[in-house]
């Protein structure tokens, strides 16, 4: 009798147990499920979170990329940019009279021979270049410009007329290719007309120490060891309007010329070797019983300074040219197709620019040429010009600028012509206006200015188709001006 509510008693007991743990098993497991769908929120909103960050990213990088690519094209690194340089002037005598200048004015001029500039240019002269740079997927980078020439000497507003309007260069330029490596690595390739990359130039007397230019190619900055790079080209240039009669075409008269150039980079030394060839150039006769060169070879040794000439800050560019043949043309290569196959030429030229105080600049340049049978058997030109260019900063946009340029000359034009033995000197004082005094490279610049001229009477006897052989321009004489002066 007992045992029976025992086993009524053990039995509820155990479906009271068991209706527990079924409970507990039911609540974990829902717990277990609301744990879930929490983690699976809580990945949902990183998922979420994590993608709205790599939106961010991704706006942010491409931000990034526009504002680079903007920055590259404001700085001309990619796509369109413009680049100027002009001068604008007029040169008033004495008697209130326009009168004749240039940095080529003296009888020596015309064999490369300049003098100073400033208070001495009454032209108008414009260059505008036009670059697009784009840079390809690969890192391949490439330069088209074009640049658009104009000089006149006249003062009008509309000068149709005189105007020498001229595409001065057309090419394209790769650099950064990655099929390039070795000593090759590095170099650009260029084609088309152009100016050559590596040209330098005296500002103060507007002349290059080397200007080399054409139509044709060539290829930078070829490593050949460590410390010796080197650029080869291939110039083509014309001379026009010869009684050269052509083996192929009869009606053409144009003499083709080539420049074959490798210059070669050691640190700041340059070493520079040229061979020239004309075709049909030496059929000509000169009209003097000598014959035109048809080849030429010329050389240039030049150092670019990193200072003073070693005596404190600044900067200093030297070089020594010697040319033969169509070489003895030595700043303009291959320019020049009326000398002589017995033509030499050697030049010198330098300058420097550095600040004697805070408010006081420098620019001293030397300049001189020895050449001989150049157009004539037995003729015999030498020049020698110092010019030196002072600046004193007055305040944060004015300065005055003083000039004083000196040339020697001793010229023999041989059997066909005269000869000259004399002195040129001139003196400028130009107050001088720009947005920001400082250094020799600040322009625009808006220029006032006065010079005293004078030179030897014997010079005005050398040619009667040049400045000095006109009525009138002789030595001694007072000229005011007004000039402006841009790059950019």
């Amino acid at each position: 009798m007992l045992r029976t509510p025992l086993v009524a008693a053990v039995a509820v007991a155990s479906f009271t147990m068991s209706g527990l743990a079924s409970a507990q098993q039911s609540d974990l497991e829902q717990r277990l499920a609301d744990l879930e769908a929490r983690v699976a929120a809580a990945e949902a909103r990183a998922d979420a979170a994590e993608a709205r960050a790599s939106s961010v990213e991704e706006t942010v990088e491409a931000s990034e990329t526009r504002l680079d690519e903007v920055a590259r094209q404001a700085s001309g690194e990619e796509g369109f940019s413009f680049n100027a340089y002009a001068r604008s002037g007029l040169l008033i005598g004495e008697d209130g009279k326009s009168i004749s200048g240039s940095p080529y004015i003296t009888p020596a001029g015309g064999l490369g021979g300049a003098v100073g500039r400033l208070g001495n240019e009454p032209d108008t002269y414009a260059e505008a270049i036009l670059n697009y740079r784009q840079t390809y997927s690969n890192g391949t980078k490439a330069l088209y410009r074009t640049m658009i020439a104009d000089g006149v000497s006249t003062s009008n507003d509309w000068t149709a007329d005189e105007s020498n309007l001229n595409v001065r260069q057309v090419y394209v330029e790769l650099s950064d290719l990655p099929s390039f490596t070795g000593a090759f690595e590095n170099a650009s390739i260029w084609a088309g007309k152009r100016f050559d990359r590596d040209n330098f130039d005296i500002h103060w007397l507007d002349s290059d120490f080397i200007f080399l230019a054409g139509t044709g190619g060539g290829i930078y900055d070829v490593q050949l060891a460590d410390s010796w790079k080197a650029n080869f080209s291939l110039y083509g240039r014309s001379y026009t309007d010869f009684d050269v009669v052509s083996e192929v075409d009869p009606n053409d008269n144009d003499t083709d010329s080539f420049i074959y150039t490798v210059n070669n980079y050691f640190g700041n030394v340059q070493w520079m070797i040229n061979g020239l060839s004309a075709a049909d150039n030496d059929t000509r006769d000169l009209g003097n019983g000598s014959t035109a060169a048809d080849s030429g070879i010329h050389t240039m040794l030049a150092y670019h300074g990193d200072s003073f000439f070693g005596l404190g800050e600044g900067n200093f560019k030297a070089a020594l040219l010697h040319g033969q043949g169509l070489g003895a043309e030595v700043k303009g290569l291959g320019s020049d197709g009326d000398l002589t196959e017995d033509a030499t030429a050697t030049r010198i030229g330098l300058y420097g620019t550095t600040y004697l105080a805070p408010k006081w600049r420098i620019a001293p340049s030397v300049f001189a040429e020895t050449s001989q049978d150049r157009y004539d058997e037995g003729d015999d030109y030498q020049w020698a010009g110092l010019n030196v260019r002072l600046a004193n900063e007055l305040t944060e946009n004015f300065e005055m600028q003083y000039e004083a340029s000196y040339q020697y000359m001793d010229l023999d034009q041989g059997a066909s012509g005269n000869a000259a033995d004399g002195n040129y000197t001139k003196y400028t004082i130009a107050p001088t206006f720009k947005p920001q005094v400082g250094g020799f490279w600040q322009r625009p610049e808006i220029r006032v200015f006065t010079s005293y001229t004078d030179w030897d009477d014997e010079l005005n006897d050398y040619a009667s188709d040049d400045a000095f052989g006109e009525d009138g321009f002789t030595g001694g004489q007072w000229s005011f001006g007004v000039q402006t002066e841009v790059w950019f």
